[in-house]
């Protein structure tokens, strides 16, 4: 089990706020962060992994402390096991694949954890390909496999499928969830993608200006309802489409997820992601 309680003061676009979160994750557990941009879901994978230090807080991995600011204890990044994946992949462009799984294997590790998981994640036609050459799911799966060199029992993921065509974002859940199962990892994943999330996750916790406003199962965070709505609503865009040519927004508000009937030219200045308040007419 992880448990953390952490506070940060961040500089966000409408100037500072603070990041105040208290969790308990289970060994085992797909843990999906979300919730509008710049509510510090990034910053908070960062100070997990020792990238960035809270305030005041602490973590505490199953009998082991990472961090705790009372006593000015904190293990350094290469300490702590983890294994993180950007959005941006930050692959080593002058390396071969190989090479770049090669470079993340500890000195006294055995090789054999990288032919393992070339195998899973079917880039052995790969490994001596520099990254350049490679399409933007292939890096990722390389990325995913770099992480995961040093056995971590914790897996960071920040929106890693964010830039990915809906196909190939598809069969690369196929992939995580099946190295968080192989592995047996505890994994916390950053995502905008509801469907995503109520494929991949075990629970879900929404996070809105640096704090967590709920949390729960998908099916019951994502449940997708209209009933009871309030005059206002604010929330995320969650995804825009059109159905038998009805425009729909769907907005992650409150605990629930709406459905709202909207102009053509309204929705198309909808963004996943998006932070938005709606006035429902009576």
């Amino acid at each position: 089990m992880i448990t953390f309680e952490l506070s940060k003061t961040l500089l966000a676009a409408k100037g500072s706020m603070d990041l105040e979160v208290e969790l308990k994750v289970k060994e085992g557990e797909f843990i999906a962060i979300t919730g509008p941009s710049g509510s510090g879901k990034t910053t908070l994978l960062r100070l997990l992994a020792g990238l960035e230090t809270a305030q005041t807080g602490f973590i505490k991995f199953q009998e082991t402390i990472w961090l705790d600011t009372s006593t000015n204890h904190g293990l350094p990044t290469q300490n702590r096991s983890i294994g993180f994946v950007f959005q941006d992949y930050a692959l080593f462009p002058n390396m071969t694949v190989r090479k770049n799984l090669e470079f993340a294997l500890d000195k006294n590790s055995e090789e054999q954890i990288i032919d393992e998981l070339i195998e899973i994640m079917e880039i052995r036609e790969l490994q001596n390909r520099y990254p350049k050459s490679l399409s933007g799911g292939q890096q990722q799966r390389v990325a995913l496999a770099r992480a995961l060199v040093r056995r971590p029992k914790l897996l960071l993921l920040d929106e890693p499928l964010s830039a990915l065509d809906p196909q190939m974002r598809t069969k690369l859940q196929d992939y995580i969830l099946k190295v968080h199962r192989h592995y047996k990892l505890t994994t916390l994943l950053v995502s905008h993608n509801y469907d995503e999330i109520a494929k991949m996750a075990d629970r879900v916790v929404h996070l809105i200006n640096g704090k967590i406003t709920s949390e729960g199962a998908p099916e019951s965070i994502l449940q997708n309802s209209i009933k009871n709505c309030p005059p206002i609503i604010n929330g995320t865009v969650v995804k825009s489409s059109v159905q038998d040519h009805i425009y729909e927004l769907r907005v992650f508000s409150e605990g629930r997820m709406i459905t709202i009937a909207l102009p053509k030219g309204k929705l198309e200045e909808m963004r996943e992601g998006d932070w938005v308040q709606i006035k429902m007419k009576d």
